[in-house]
Parts: C-alpha cells; sequence; structure tokens
C-alpha cells in the first residue's frame, strides 16, 4: 500500500475488519464517521481533498448525524472493479470498502450486473460538452464548423474518443489530445492555444463558467448521450437503512438549496438527475 492509500485509510478509521464490514446505518452511527470513498483526481468533483463530492458527502455525513471520513482512491479498470474494491469487498492492497462511494453512474446495465450493491441516489447529470472562444467561433452547429481550428479534450475519455471518432476521424490531425482532463483542455481554451475544448460539463464549466468570452453547448455529435448520464452513490446490498438515511439526507438538503450551493461554489450549474 502506498502511503497516500495507507493515509487515507488510516484517516478514515478502517484499519480493521470489524470497522470494514462496518455498513447498516446503526454501525455507522455507533462508530461515529461515515466513510466516504471518493475518486482522485477527479475535479471538480475531488482534488487534494476538495471538491463538490467532498463537500457534499461531508453534508450528507451531518445529516445521519456522524463526521466525514474520505477514503480517496485511485480509480481502476472499470466501475465493476471500482465497485467491488470500493463497495462490497475492499482492495487487494487492503483498503476499503467505504461505506458509501460517490459518483457511481446510476446506470441501469451496471446495476443489473452488479447484484453486491446498491446504486441509488442520484444528485447530478453529466454531459459531454465544447466550449468555444466566441470571437473565433461565435456559431458552432456541427463540428465540421471547426474548419483547420485546433481543439483541446483529454485523449482517454469519452470526450477523446467522441472527437477522435467524429465524422469517420475527420478531425483527428487537430486534436491536441495531452490534456489529463477536462479542465486542463478548457485552460489550454483560456491561454489560447486553441479555439474549442471537448470535455464534461462539471469540467468546463468549473473553468470558465461566467466568462462571456466563452460558450458551452452540447457536443454536437449524433454520438454523444443525448441526456447525458445520472451520477449517483453506492453501498452493499444489504446496507439498506444506510441508503435510505443516506436518500432522505440528499433529498433535504437538494431541498434546502444545499446541493445546488456546493455546486455553485465551484462554478457547476447543478443539473439534478
Amino acid at each position: 500500500m502506498n502511503r497516500r492509500h495507507l493515509l487515507a485509510w488510516a484517516a478514515a478509521g478502517a484499519l480493521t475488519g470489524t470497522q470494514a464490514g462496518a455498513t447498516t446505518l446503526a454501525q455507522v452511527r455507533e462508530r461515529g464517521r461515515l466513510v466516504v470513498g471518493l475518486y482522485e483526481d477527479m475535479p471538480p468533483f475531488h482534488l487534494k481533498g476538495k471538491g463538490i463530492d467532498v463537500e457534499l458527502g461531508q453534508a450528507l455525513a451531518e445529516a445521519i448525524g456522524v463526521k466525514f471520513s474520505p477514503l480517496p482512491f485511485i480509480a481502476d479498470e472499470n466501475m465493476n472493479d471500482d465497485l467491488r474494491n470500493m463497495v462490497w469487498k475492499g482492495h487487494y492492497l487492503g483498503y476499503g470498502p467505504a461505506d458509501v462511494l460517490m459518483h457511481v453512474p446510476v446506470d441501469r446495465p451496471l446495476i443489473e450486473a452488479t447484484p453486491q450493491a446498491r446504486i441509488f441516489g442520484p444528485y447530478y447529470r453529466e454531459h459531454v460538452v465544447l466550449a468555444r472562444r466566441v470571437a473565433d467561433l461565435p456559431v458552432l452547429d456541427s463540428l465540421s464548423q471547426l474548419g483547420t481550428r485546433r481543439v483541446a479534450v483529454a485523449g482517454q475519455t469519452l470526450a477523446g474518443w467522441l472527437m477522435i471518432g467524429a465524422d469517420n476521424g475527420a478531425y483527428r490531425e487537430q486534436l491536441l489530445t495531452q490534456w489529463k482532463d477536462g479542465c486542463d483542455a478548457a485552460r489550454a481554451l483560456q491561454r489560447g492555444e486553441v479555439a474549442a475544448a471537448a470535455g464534461l460539463s462539471s469540467e468546463l464549466e468549473a473553468v470558465l463558467a461566467g466568462d462571456t468570452a466563452y460558450r458551452i453547448e452540447p457536443l454536437p455529435s449524433p454520438r454523444a448521450p443525448r441526456d447525458g448520464w445520472a451520477a449517483g452513490m453506492a453501498v452493499k446490498r444489504d446496507a439498506t437503512d444506510l441508503a435510505e438515511a443516506l436518500q432522505d439526507a440528499l433529498n433535504r438538503l437538494s431541498q434546502a438549496g444545499r446541493v445546488g450551493e456546493i455546486f455553485a461554489k465551484y462554478k457547476v450549474a447543478w443539473r439534478p438527475a
């Protein structure tokens, strides 16, 4: 286990098998802490201990009357691996599982493929978008209007795959794909290195929202998911009372405007799922 994982594991107070199995609401309250799994390096949701998922996890913990214990981790090869490592089994390196994992796609095929986990509580709807400098591209109804202008996009992402494959690869030569994520791509747009940047709506908004020099709109590609997808939470399948308590807490925080406030703090428009 590397130092970062060890510190996160210790901070979560989960170094014993008894604590790792504490998934019911009564056990969480007896322990006095909610261990929340957070993806590392996922701005604006989590980066270096700050972000939307961090603050939402804190608010959920407070709402059920316990302290917040973050358990950051690095994403594995796929979502099924993440659910195994952070929800229902624990990581082979020795840490996890968490009581609840944030930012899980609320997707029926995933739900059906993972009977060991309970996926619930959608709190945000994500989309693939394209940001452009209005002075360079006043209108962009189709990707063909990019002409030969350069576009920043993180290559190993959904936005990257969509842009690389768009119109039978017509834009591959003008894509700059070295960026770590959509936030980095948006900063390249800010610096004037490209005329447009593609990524997730949360990423581009976190960097560019409020600046009238830029426009952020849905990626004009028929392959982009039109309705986006919902991000929610996951607990172990048998942690029914914990899931119900967290869902109730999320509902109350949403109705009170707290969830919207958290998103607004990071310049992201809250889109309820």
